[in-house]
């Protein structure tokens, strides 16, 4: 791919069964959403992966993308050194590249978020209505479609990077994996072995800096899986809170486009982010944490501080693991 072929299928909303998903080649190949040896180390490929309406499923094996070769060869090659990365743990996902993980992910996420558009499409056809897309996700997952070509086109990132991954150590068997994705937001997590993830594909770094006390008190400590929950919850609700889209540099040369992550620029009237409503956080950590038996009743018991397995409610230090008598 050069700089003049670049794709950009959100213009149109082309989204074609010959037509390669990342540099818009005809092509009769196809790759799965999820590497092959993902699936089948955690035994996940017969599956049925829900989609967003709740009305229709596929196997997460069904689930694949038309793919050029080229594109093919680069994330086949990709996932040798993601596979081998996994296999040494948290000290090989830590090694690895920011891009070379922010692209692996990048291919789940955008491939759930193409069968998702495929099937609205259908759907849309069925009832003789136009499909459609907001200008606001049109701009936000054309960025992350080109950011993506990136794995082979000369596409270059200076200063800060469009994403942030988090990698904290994490006690779970190697033979468990704990996956989500939000498609909308651009976010990802993924727990297994002795690390965890978790994934801002485009929000410019700002939630993780949001976060940063909290990762910074967990340092090296290895997270019992309620804390990585909580964590991955408190990403979340963050991400939904931020009230300014990220705004990025595209400076385009002869034979290479430069791209650089543009600082927010706050309006006094209206920070980074909305209001932090613990009522509302304690919904969303009761989703996490219902796998425990936890309800939000029991997150948030007014006049009490709301629960956290992450800090003490009072002194805000870290909470010792190995204190939680928990399952994991």
């Amino acid at each position: 791919m050069t700089i003049d072929t670049l794709y950009y299928p959100f213009q149109k909303l082309s989204f074609e069964d010959n037509i390669c998903f990342l540099s818009g080649v005809e092509t009769t190949e196809k790759m799965t959403v999820f590497p092959a040896w993902f699936m089948e180390k955690y035994n996940f490929d017969n599956d049925d992966f829900e989609m967003m309406d709740k009305l229709k499923s596929l196997k997460y094996k069904d689930l694949s993308i038309p793919c050029s070769e080229p594109i093919k060869k680069a994330f086949d090659n990709l996932d040798v050194e993601i596979k081998n990365a996994f296999e040494n743990g948290y000290d090989g996902v830590v090694a690895l590249e920011s891009k070379k993980l922010y692209l692996w992910i990048g291919r789940i996420v955008y491939g759930t978020l193409y069968h998702e558009i495929e099937m609205e499409k259908k759907r849309c056809q069925k009832y003789n209505k136009e499909y459609t897309l907001s200008p606001f996700l049109k701009e936000r997952f054309g960025l992350f479609h080109l950011f993506l070509q990136s794995i082979i086109a000369p596409i270059e990132f200076v200063g800060k990077t469009p994403w942030e991954i988090t990698i904290v150590r994490h006690k779970f068997s190697d033979d468990i994996m704990n996956y989500r994705d939000d498609t909308v937001n651009l976010m990802f997590s993924l727990a297994t072995k002795d690390f965890a993830i978790i994934a801002c594909l485009q929000d410019n770094g700002i939630v993780a800096e949001k976060h940063k006390e909290i990762v910074d008190k967990i340092g090296d400590s290895t997270l019992h899986p309620i804390q990585f929950e909580e964590l991955y919850a408190r990403f979340h609700y963050a991400n939904y809170l931020l009230q300014y889209e990220p705004k990025f540099s595209l400076e385009k040369s002869e034979n290479s486009l430069t791209i650089q992550s543009l600082a927010i620029i706050e309006n006094t009237e209206r920070p980074i982010f909305g209001f932090w409503d613990e009522d509302m956080f304690a919904s969303v950590l009761a989703g996490y944490w219902e796998v425990y038996g936890i309800t939000k009743n029991n997150i948030l018991k007014f006049p009490n501080p709301i629960m956290s397995f992450l800090e003490d409610p009072y002194s805000k230090d870290f909470f010792p693991p190995e204190k939680i008598k928990l399952p994991f």
